[in-house]
């Protein structure tokens, strides 16, 4: 009796090769991923369909699907929520059985469907003419399990010529896909923790404590009005829920408009809209806008649930910061500082004394006046200036 020879070549050897050797000036798992499904089909492996699925570090998405099928040459990539577990499209799901510890699923789609698996996944890819699915995890270091799939439409399904070759190819792919997939996740958490722009100088080598550079910029500042009494008075999971609310109003209109938040504190935020841009100021305003929209509609809800209003203050000013790294020796943040920040923090403390939500310095509003209908409201001691200030408002 001869034992099989684990070292004996496959149909997928070429694409392997490509996978170790040709993909490493590619960034991108989704484009590896189409090629290859492209390059197995090349080397006459008769898929049809495939899907890649990963797990990744999000604070609104679970994970994500690459999609390929035959003819296409970039995957569609879709972003998969945390209540997904919840809903029939995962119960019963290869993705459920995959969670729970399954090292694979195969389903012959070919049989009489009242004998296999029940889910709308296999009759879907029954009536586009699949005969055979698999399904194996990919394995990445630390216990982590991703999965991949892929399906045909030969008839008898894949046979074991395929099979072999197809599992081939999985270690190397989850050798490649985990070094794009953490250089992703990586990226995923600067943006969530520092913004998009920070974190791409980060990613880019501005580590250096005392780095940085000047930036002339428009600098808004918020802070949440009788957030200590709130605390002290409200259940824990309800003050959370509103900061979480608070903060979507807030930071989804500087976002859309090319701002960038550099931090919360507590219950405020910092962001910045860099001059590079020229119209700045002007967006900084209609985030400003669409933030007191937004709240004005999140106090419209929460007074429906017997809650208070919540009331907040915004100063904005602009001028030059210095924008980079400051910190202890082993604990660096990425912010902005310099007087011009001062000063939108000393105008926000105004709001209470003015009866204003959104206080602007002279400087600022010459840059978006006329095209921004501003009331003056007189000229006031700043606490740390030498020189009052005239201040403007948003009408109300």
């Amino acid at each position: 009796m001869t034992t099989p020879d684990r070292n004996a070549p496959t149909l997928s050897d070429g694409v392997v090769d490509w996978l170790t050797n040709g993909t490493r000036d590619e960034r991108f798992i989704d484009n590896i991923f189409a090629q290859m499904c492209n390059r197995i089909q090349q080397a006459g492996i008769p898929l049809k369909r495939s899907t890649l699925h990963i797990l990744i570090n999000h604070p609104q998405w679970l994970g994500a699907r690459f999609m390929w099928s035959d003819g296409m040459r970039d995957a569609q990539i879709a972003l998969v929520d945390y209540d997904v577990r919840e809903r029939p499209e995962y119960i019963g799901s290869a993705a459920n059985e995959m969670q729970d510890g399954a090292t694979e699923v195969r389903e012959n789609l070919e049989r009489d469907p009242s004998l296999g698996r029940k889910h709308a996944l296999y009759d879907e890819m029954r009536e586009k003419g699949l005969t055979d699915y698999v399904a194996w995890p990919l394995y990445h270091t630390l216990g982590k399990r991703h999965f991949i799939t892929f399906a045909t439409d030969r008839p008898g399904g894949f046979d074991d010529v395929h099979i072999k070759a197809l599992k081939n190819v999985l270690p190397v792919l989850a050798l490649v896909s985990e070094i794009r997939i953490k250089n992703r996740l990586a990226r995923t958490l600067l943006e969530t923790y520092v913004g998009a722009h920070a974190g791409e100088l980060i990613l880019a080598g501005a580590t250096r404590r005392g780095t940085g550079t000047t930036v002339r910029a428009a600098i808004m500042i918020c802070d949440l009005r009788d957030f200590t009494k709130i605390s002290d008075n409200w259940p824990r999971d309800d003050v959370i829920d509103l900061l979480n609310d608070y903060f979507d109003a807030m930071s989804e209109p500087i976002a859309r408009h090319g701002g960038e938040i550099l931090k919360f504190i507590g219950d405020g935020l910092l962001a910045i809209f860099p001059l590079s841009k020229p119209d700045a100021c002007i967006n900084l305003l209609h985030a400003v806008t669409e933030a007191r929209q937004a709240m004005a509609g999140l106090n419209e809800r929460n007074n429906g649930s017997g809650r208070a209003p919540l009331n907040y203050g915004i100063g904005v000013h602009v001028g030059d910061v210095m924008y980079g790294n400051i910190g202890s020796s082993s604990r660096l943040d990425f912010t902005v500082i310099g007087p011009a920040v001062n000063m939108a923090s000393r105008l926000e403390a105004l709001t209470k004394q003015i009866g204003r939500n959104v206080v602007l310095s002279r400087d600022f509003a010459e840059l978006v006046q006329p095209k921004f209908e501003l009331e003056r409201v007189g000229k006031y001691e700043v606490r740390g200036f030498s020189d009052p200030i005239e201040l403007f408002a948003l009408p109300s």
